[in-house]
């Protein structure tokens, strides 16, 4: 039995997809399934069970020989959201338990960390765990991820195998319910459908031109083939990045999907939202050589590649059948 928790949101649901597409069909999905607006992310999939998240640590507690691996994919995962408290209990002390319990037990645990502990870049972008006690996140979303990195480094006792995964900028299908916190493919999708022009944010760093800020896109269908290996290999059990490797300009995205809707490109520009402007990451790439050293091999989706595949197989597809 393999737990999924965030099943019903973005990365999560990406997962279960993947697993099934293994034939792994004995799946605990884990998350809040009320909202209906997600509920095409797990409809269709198979699974043996639905447990809601807030009920989760005492199943997994009770049912806990019978379960082969845990990846805990569901955080609140909002940058803009200040309250320190929420981040606390969903991300930090919530994570915290599920590590105990994997730990008292003997399951794999695989558990999303962030590319927003990185902060403003000034450490770097390197996994190596020494580096990461020093990591100053930008939000209180940043620095719940960076909370449970630091803890479980310093924990003596640990789930036999274990990795955290520093998700870089990740875009990709079954994102649609994030709203504000969607990729901007999926934004600049949607405005070019409805106004034939995309508004990227104004640089506000002399440093970078406007869309010329870059982040380390990366495919959602690439990051679900790193969890998969992780899950079989389990050894080499530590902090990991997970973004391409490859910094790219928000102008390069945008322009990306317009090509892929087979349109020229219109883009202007827009003043950043002042309650992000003093928050934002201008520049985020991974450095992917330990991840490459424990064996992953696998080529990740250039942006033009991973664009294409998400515009043409996905949300142009989606317009057809909504």
């Amino acid at each position: 039995m393999i737990i999924v928790t965030g099943a019903a949101g973005f990365v999560g649901s990406a997962l279960v997809a993947r697993l099934n597409e293994d034939r792994f069909f004995d799946l605990v999905l884990v998350d809040d399934f009320s909202r209906e607006d997600r509920k095409r992310n797990w409809e269709g999939k198979k699974y043996t069970a639905l447990v809601h998240r807030d009920e989760f640590p005492t199943w997994l507690e009770e049912n806990q020989n019978q379960v082969e691996c845990v990846f805990h994919i569901g955080a609140r995962t909002d940058t803009t959201e200040f309250n320190v408290e929420i981040f606390d209990r969903l991300n930090l002390h919530y994570t915290q338990s599920l590590w105990k319990t994997c730990a008292k037990h003997a399951i794999p645990f695989i558990y999303a960390s962030s590319a927003a502990t990185y902060g403003g870049g000034e450490h770097g972008y390197n996994d190596d765990h020494a580096n990461i006690p020093q990591l100053q996140p930008l939000n209180p979303y940043g620095q719940s991820k960076q909370d449970f990195d630091v803890w479980a480094l310093q924990q003596e006792e640990a789930p036999y195998f274990w990795a955290g995964l520093k998700f870089f900028n990740v875009y990709g299908p079954n994102e649609y319910h994030k709203g504000r916190m969607a990729s901007v493919i999926w934004h600049t999708f949607n405005q070019i459908g409805k106004s034939g022009e995309m508004k990227l944010f104004r640089s506000h760093n002399p440093n970078f031109t406007d869309g010329g800020q870059m982040r380390d896109f990366v495919y959602v269908k690439d990051l679900v083939e790193v969890l998969i290996f992780l899950m079989h290999h389990r050894k080499n059990s530590g902090i990991y990045n997970l973004g391409s490797g490859k910094a790219r300009t928000f102008l390069d995205l945008a322009t990306a999907t317009f090509h892929s809707m087979g349109k020229e490109p219109n883009i202007s520009f827009v003043d950043t939202p002042e309650d992000i402007r003093d928050k934002y990451q201008y520049f985020t790439e991974a450095n992917m050589n330990k991840l490459i050293s424990i064996g992953y091999i696998k080529p990740f989706h250039s942006l033009e590649e991973g664009v294409k595949d998400y515009v043409t197989n996905y949300l142009q597809q989606d317009l057809k059948i909504y």
